[in-house]
C-alpha cells in the first residue's frame, strides 16, 4: 500500500463527505478509493469511517487521524514545493468556479491570453451563481461578488461591480418612464432576483445623498441566474439593476435604456477566493495574479 496516497484518499473522502465525490475529484475509480480506505484501516487497526448508503461520517479515531494526516500532507507538499525550481512553468489541472455572466463576458473572452502564457495549465471551469464549498467540491479558487462570510478562506479583492437601473424600450413604451424609485411600487413591474442558496428575494436599492430606498416591487418573473436575469429585462419583463459591465454594450446598442440616473447603488466588491494553504501552488498563484491584472485593466471593473 502507498501510505501517502492512502492518506490523501482518506483526507479527500472526509472533506468530500462520500466516496463518489472523492473518487471524482481524485480521478480514481470508486473501487480504488474503497480499497485504499480498507487498507489504511487495516494498517492502523482502527475504524476510521462509518459508511451508509448515502454518506460517510468520521469516527472519533478517524477525526483525530484526519487532523494529523491533513497537517502531514500539507507539510509534505510544502517540502516538495520548496525543492522545485521557482522558475518552472506552472502546470497541472486548475479547478475554477465563476458566476455565469462573469464567465461569459469577462473571464472566458480573456482566457486565451492566459492559456497562451501558461500552456501547461489545464482548466476545469465551473460556471453558475450557486455557492460552492471549495474544500468538499475540491475547487482551487472561485471569483465571487459580494461580502464574504467564510473567514476561513483567503480572499483577495480584485475589483468592484457598479450597477445601473435599466428597462427595455418596449417596457417603457408600455409603462412609462419612472421619475422616482417610489414610482416602481405601483404601475410598474421589476425583474426579481433571488438567491439560489437561501431563496431570498433581493430588493432594488437606490441611494442619493443621504437618502436610501429599498423597493421590493411587483414581479411576473424572478431568476436566480445573472444571464437569465439580463435576458428577462431584455424581454421586457420589468425594471432591473444590472452590473454596468454587462449593461454597457446593451445601452450603447439601444437594447436597454438607463432609468433613474440620479440614483446609485453600493458597488459590489469582487474577490478571488482560495483555501488557506500555507503554500499557494504555482498554477493558482498564476491565475490569481492574472485575474487581478485583468480586472485592474478594465475601467468598468476597477475597485471603487
Amino acid at each position: 500500500m502507498d501510505q501517502i496516497q492512502a492518506m490523501r484518499v482518506f483526507v479527500r473522502v472526509v472533506e468530500a463527505g462520500n466516496f463518489t465525490r472523492a473518487a471524482d475529484s481524485l480521478d480514481l475509480p470508486k473501487g480504488t478509493v474503497t480499497k485504499h480506505i480498507q487498507a489504511l484501516e487495516a494498517r492502523v487497526r482502527v475504524k476510521l469511517l462509518n459508511r451508509t448508503t448515502r454518506r460517510v461520517t468520521v469516527t472519533p479515531d478517524g477525526a483525530a487521524y484526519y487532523e494529523r494526516a491533513a497537517r502531514l500532507l500539507n507539510d509534505f507538499d510544502d517540502l516538495e514545493a520548496s525543492m522545485v525550481n521557482t522558475q518552472t512553468a506552472p502546470s497541472g489541472r486548475l479547478r475554477l468556479d465563476v458566476g455565469s455572466s462573469m464567465a461569459r463576458l469577462i473571464i472566458i473572452p480573456a482566457l486565451p491570453r492566459f492559456c497562451e502564457r501558461y500552456p501547461d495549465i489545464q482548466i476545469d471551469l465551473g460556471v453558475g451563481d450557486r455557492l460552492v464549498d471549495l474544500i468538499s467540491d475540491n475547487v482551487d479558487c472561485v471569483i465571487r461578488g459580494g461580502e464574504l462570510s467564510d473567514q476561513s478562506l483567503v480572499a483577495r479583492r480584485i475589483g468592484s461591480l457598479n450597477w445601473v437601473t435599466v428597462a427595455s424600450p418596449d417596457y417603457l413604451r408600455r409603462h412609462g418612464m419612472p421619475q422616482h424609485p417610489h414610482d416602481l411600487e405601483s404601475g410598474h413591474q421589476i425583474v426579481g432576483f433571488f438567491s439560489g442558496h437561501t431563496r431570498r428575494m433581493y430588493p432594488l436599492e437606490f441611494m442619493r445623498g443621504e437618502e436610501s430606498i429599498e423597493i421590493a416591487g411587483n414581479y411576473r418573473l424572478a431568476a436566480n441566474d445573472s444571464n437569465a436575469y439580463t435576458a428577462a429585462v431584455l424581454a421586457g419583463f420589468g425594471v432591473a439593476q444590472v452590473v454596468t459591465a454587462i449593461a454597457q454594450p446593451l445601452l450603447e446598442s439601444g437594447e436597454l435604456v438607463e432609468i433613474l440616473p440620479g440614483w446609485t447603488q453600493t458597488p459590489l466588491p469582487v474577490h478571488v477566493v482560495y483555501p488557506p494553504n500555507r503554500h499557494l501552488s504555482a498554477k493558482v498563484r498564476a491565475f490569481v495574479d492574472w485575474v487581478a491584472d485583468l480586472f485592474a485593466s478594465n475601467p468598468l471593473l476597477q475597485r471603487g
